[in-house]
């Protein structure tokens, strides 16, 4: 065999074998496919798409930055049998729309108070993943009467619990340049993704900033997960959440990262509904 060609098959294999790591992959969105029924609410300016499935006690679903709820496919249909599960597409995400309001975890989370009060729902369990778990505890430590269990991955509460320079991981890199497709496809402004990231962008610089007291303020019974690979979270912060917030629980889940719900489902979904509970 041609030294070079050998050289190069070579290489190939090494770097097949470097990127079957389960948590470097980015599996596919995916798809909703249990039936749920969808429509859109106007709320405090923006018109959101909200999406409700199953019967139960009630969950609600909340996505990360730049995502929307088809992200949430893998958990739906495991929930949906249990609870009644709600997904919302944060405003300015998916197919969501907004108005000129800067934006800012407390009122996103207040947007979820809205569609609780519009599907009239007292009260719900939330699962948030990265911004959807930071809005999950916003929930905790303001509206502490709507919220039950919240199942918190891949949360911050104080900016610099974010690695720097998360953007550049091949992984997170692929996750944004998917984002700003799926954006093209569902946004009612298709054409302003990048002023979009830059408009959030601001928000994530600055927020969340609560201190040890905000946390301790924290009622709920909450379990803090997140993968060990985490390409945006630092482990150290992840463990102090746990710590700080009373009577919190931690899960680690191995080979996964930011986006384990979508790498290791069964995984997640384990200890996600171990958390939760069938009620």
């Amino acid at each position: 065999m041609n030294r070079l060609l050998a050289v190069a098959l070579l290489c190939t294999s090494f770097s097949i074998a470097q990127a079957a790591e389960r948590w470097e992959t980015l599996p596919a969105t995916p798809q909703i496919t249990t039936a749920a029924k969808s429509n859109y609410l106007n709320v405090n300016g923006a018109r959101l798409f909200y999406r409700v499935v199953g019967q139960g006690s009630p969950v609600i679903l909340l996505h990360g930055g730049l995502a929307n709820t088809d992200y949430w496919g893998n958990q739906v249909k495991v929930l949906a049998p249990h609870h009644t599960v709600i997904l919302l597409d944060s405003r300015g995400h998916g197919r969501s729309g907004r108005d000129t309001q800067a934006y800012g975890y407390d009122l996103m989370a207040d947007d979820v108070v809205a569609l609780l009060d519009h599907l009239k729902i007292p009260k719900a369990d939330v699962v948030g993943w990265s911004d959807g778990a930071i809005l999950g505890l916003d929930l905790a430590i303001r509206h502490p009467d709507r919220v039950g269990k919240i199942f918190a991955f891949a949360a911050n509460s104080t900016t610099d619990g974010v690695i720097a320079g998360v953007e550049k991981n091949p992984t997170f890199a692929a996750y944004i340049e998917r984002a700003g497709q799926e954006y093209k496809k569902l946004s009612p402004t298709p054409d302003k993704f990048d002023e979009f990231v830059e408009q959030i962008s601001h928000m994530w610089a600055t927020q969340p900033a609560w201190s040890d007291a905000d946390l301790k303020k924290i009622t709920s019974p909450v379990l803090i997960a997140d993968g060990d690979h985490d390409e945006a979270i630092k482990r150290e912060h992840t463990e102090y959440l746990a710590a700080t917030i009373p009577g919190a629980g931690l899960a680690i889940l191995p080979n996964a990262s930011h986006f384990a719900f979508m790498q290791a489902p069964a995984d997640f979904n384990a200890i996600m509904l171990n958390f939760l509970g069938e009620k």
